[in-house]
C-alpha cells in the first residue's frame, strides 16, 4: 500500500538505530543499523515535496531527492534506486559519509520549520543496499564500443566517478594509482565506522567486471609510466590525484617524534584494520593503545582521527581546536558521536609549542578569542595573553588539511598551470588543463573537498571529454572528406 506524502507531523525524525557508544568504541564497524522497510517508508513519507526542493539545490549533485523519497514511501524501491544512480555514480556512499547536516537535511525545508528533517542519507543508503541485496546493481554493459581510449590518474571518488560514466558511454578505461587497492581515499582516509571497507570493494568489483582497467601501485613516472608516456598511450587524460600534501604546525618543538600528520595515522589504522602489515602502527608509533592522544583541528578528518584513537584504546582523546563549536567546519553530527564516545573537545584554543625530550609529553596551549571577520567572513581567532595551559600527549595528530604536491615536478610537465594555491587551472566550461586532451577535477583542482564534489566533477568531466572526443572525430571526419 502507498504511503501519503507530508507525513512530518505525524510521525517524528528517527534515524535507523545506532549502537550504543560503548559497544561501538571497541571496534571498526559502522555505527548505524539499516533501516526496516517499514522505518524507511515512513521517514520518506514525512518530506514535504516542495515546488522548489533545497535538499536537491543544495545537493552537489542535484540529485532528484524528493522524487525518489516519495517512490520509497510507495515501495516502488527499484525505480527509486534507478532515479538515486541516475545522477550518482555511488548512492551507497554518499548515503554513509556526505555530511548531510551541512547539504540536503540541513536545508530541509521541514528542518527549518523546526519539525527535524527528512533522514535523507539513511534512506538513501537504505534504497541502495536493497538494490545490491536483491541483484538490481548490475556491472555497466556499453551500448557500443567506441576506439578511444581515455587514462586516469587516481582511483580516488573522482577518478571512479569519471571512469564509471566514460565506460558507460563505451570508452576504453585505464585508470593509474599509487596505492595497492581501489577507492583513494575512500579506502584508507575514511574509517570503516563510518564507510565499511566492503562497500568501496563491492562498487570496485563492478566496475572491474565493466571492464575498466586498474593499474595500482602505479605512481605515474616513479613505478610506472611517465605522464608524457600516458598523453601518447590514451585519446585523453583526466588528472584526480587528490591533495595529499600534509599542513603543518609551526610552533616549537613539532619535530618531537610522537607528533604525526592525520592522513600517515588515519592510513595506518585503515591498513590494520583490512589486515595489512603497518610496522608504524605495530611499533606503537602510529598507535594511539594506552596513549594521551590530542589532535589539532575541527574538520572531517579531525573527527575521524579522534574516533580512531578512541577504538584503539587511547588513555585519553582531546580534540584542540581554534575556534567555537558554532565555527568549526566539521559535520556537527560527528561531533555529537565523538562527544557519545568519549572525545573532549577543547574550543577555542590553539597549540602553542610542543614539549618533550625524546618524544612529546605535552602540548602548551593557549587560550582564543573569536575577533572581528577576516576576509573570508569567519571570525579571527586571536590569543587570549597569559591564558597558556598544558595538556598532556605521547601522540599528538595534526589534522589541519591537505594542500597539493607538485604535480608539475612530480609529473615532469611544466606546461602543467596551476593556480597559486598549487592546484591544477582548468577551464570550468570544458574542465581541461593548459594542456590539449588533459582534464582534471577533485580536490586536485578544488583544494580539500567532499567526496560529493570529487563525484561531481568525475561525472562533469566525463561529459566534457566525451565531448572533446566527439569533436575531434568529426574533425578529422571532414579532414578525410576533404583529402
Amino acid at each position: 500500500m502507498s504511503s501519503p506524502m507530508m507525513q512530518f507531523v505525524r510521525y517524528p525524525q528517527r534515524m535507523p538505530d545506532k549502537r550504543p557508544a560503548a559497544v561501538r568504541r571497541a571496534d571498526f564497524g559502522e555505527i548505524y543499523a539499516e533501516f526496516d522497510p517499514a522505518g524507511a517508508a515512513e521517514q520518506a513519507s514525512r518530506c514535504e515535496q516542495c515546488g522548489v526542493p533545497f535538499c536537491q539545490v543544495h545537493c552537489p549533485l542535484h540529485n532528484n531527492i524528493p522524487d525518489w523519497l516519495m517512490m520509497t514511501a510507495e515501495g516502488r524501491l527499484r525505480e527509486a534506486y534507478e532515479l538515486a544512480a541516475a545522477t550518482n555514480s555511488f548512492p551507497e556512499i554518499c548515503g554513509r559519509i556526505c555530511p548531510q547536516d551541512r547539504l540536503c537535511e540541513g536545508n530541509c525545508v521541514i528542518e527549518q520549520a523546526g519539525h527535524g528533517a527528512v533522514t535523507i542519507g539513511a534512506v538513501e543508503r537504505y534504497i541502495t543496499e536493497t538494490a545490491f541485496a536483491e541483484g538490481w546493481v548490475r556491472p555497466i554493459a556499453p551500448a557500443v564500443e567506441r576506439p578511444q581510449s581515455v587514462g586516469i590518474i587516481g582511483a580516488g571518488p573522482a577518478g571512479l566517478a569519471c571512469a564509471e560514466m566514460l565506460r558507460r558511454r563505451g570508452y576504453r578505461v585505464e585508470v593509474y594509482d599509487r596505492h595497492d587497492r581501489i577507492g583513494g581515499l575512500l579506502i584508507y582516509g575514511i574509517p570503516g565506522f563510518k564507510l565499511d571497507k566492503r562497500v568501496v570493494e563491492r562498487r570496485a568489483r563492478l566496475l572491474r567486471e565493466a571492464g575498466i582497467v586498474f593499474h595500482l601501485s602505479c605512481g605515474i613516472g616513479e613505478s610506472g609510466p611517465s605522464f608524457a608516456e600516458l598523453r601518447r598511450r590514451h585519446d585523453a587524460l583526466f588528472i584526480a590525484t587528490g591533495v595529499y600534501e600534509a599542513r603543518k604546525l609551526a610552533a616549537p618543538g613539532v619535530g618531537l617524534p610522537g607528533i604525526v600528520a592525520a592522513l600517515d595515522y588515519l592510513i595506518a589504522a585503515n591498513r590494520r584494520d583490512l589486515g595489512d602489515h603497518v610496522p608504524a602502527f605495530e611499533s606503537g608509533l602510529l598507535d594511539a593503545r594506552d596513549k594521551h592522544v590530542v589532535v589539532v583541528g575541527g574538520g572531517d578528518t579531525a573527527m575521524d582521527c579522534v574516533r580512531t584513537a578512541i577504538r584503539q584504546g587511547a588513555r585519553s582523546v582531546k580534540c584542540l581546536y581554534r575556534r567555537d563549536r558554532d565555527n568549526m567546519p566539521g559535520s556537527q553530527r560527528e561531533v555529537q558521536h565523538a562527544e557519545e564516545e568519549g572525545v573532549e573537545f577543547v574550543w577555542r584554543a590553539a597549540p602553542e609549542a610542543f614539549l618533550g625530550e625524546d618524544r612529546v609529553r605535552a602540548v602548551r596551549a593557549i587560550r582564543m578569542r573569536l575577533g572581528p571577520p577576516d576576509a573570508t567572513g569567519r571570525r579571527r581567532p586571536e590569543p587570549v595573553p597569559g591564558s597558556q595551559f598544558e595538556l598532556a600527549a605521547d601522540l599528538v595528530v595534526e589534522a589541519l588539511g591537505f594542500d597539493p604536491e607538485d604535480l608539475g615536478g612530480l609529473f615532469g610537465e611544466p606546461a602543467l598551470e596551476l593556480t597559486r594555491w598549487g592546484t591544477i587551472r582548468i577551464d570550468w566550461t570544458t574542465m581541461m588543463t593548459s594542456l590539449e586532451g588533459v582534464f582534471a577535477g577533485g580536490d586536485i583542482v578544488r583544494g580539500a573537498s567532499l567526496v560529493v564534489w570529487g563525484i561531481r566533477d568525475g561525472r562533469d568531466a566525463a561529459a566534457a571529454i566525451h565531448d572533446h572526443l566527439a569533436a575531434r572525430t568529426a574533425a578529422e571526419g571532414r579532414l578525410a572528406l576533404v583529402s
